[in-house]
């Protein structure tokens, strides 16, 4: 009971975020966006992605994302999480924006290349590289391929 009572709560002051959020004028809306994001990726395992990010635009045209999170993995008969911060750069502010991305966890390095709808729904492929394998892990590293879904909280339509 507990928990539907607090996720009822989370709903709805996230959804008071977003209404509040359309009421100001463009000059004093802040010009981060953030909110969370989930996602998956594959990478010499299955990998469930949490984070939360912040999106800002230098220009008109280009956007640059920061993130923060872990992914979540079930390996070599163990539950794993694995904390990572990444920095993604939209190359444009079409319908479909293509992407660079670098990722960095203690153990793998992963740039990426992709393509993500309004910036909400990311598809990127790469290859990650292993320095510091895990102990009783095996080497993270290779090609990657993953999706993710990202959350804005305070969006605003102009």
């Amino acid at each position: 009971m507990k928990l539907k009572t607090l996720l009822l709560f989370a709903v709805l002051c996230c959804s008071f975020l977003l209404v509040k959020a359309q009421d100001k004028s463009w000059k004093e809306h802040n010009r981060w966006i953030w909110g969370p994001s989930v996602g998956y990726q594959y990478q010499s395992g299955n990998f469930l992605k949490v984070s939360g990010w912040g999106l800002f635009a230098p220009n008109d045209f280009q956007y640059m994302k920061i993130d923060a999170g872990a992914n979540f993995s079930w390996m070599e008969n163990q539950t794993t999480v694995v904390p990572e911060v990444g920095f993604t750069y939209y190359l444009n502010d079409f319908v479909l924006f293509p992407f660079v991305k670098a990722e960095l966890t203690p153990y793998t390095i992963t740039p990426k290349v992709g393509a993500s709808l309004f910036s909400i729904v990311d598809l990127g492929i790469g290859y990650g590289f292993d320095y510091n394998t895990k102990k009783n892990f095996k080497p993270i590293d290779g090609f990657t391929v993953s999706v993710g879904v990202n959350i804005p909280l305070n969006f605003h339509l102009y």
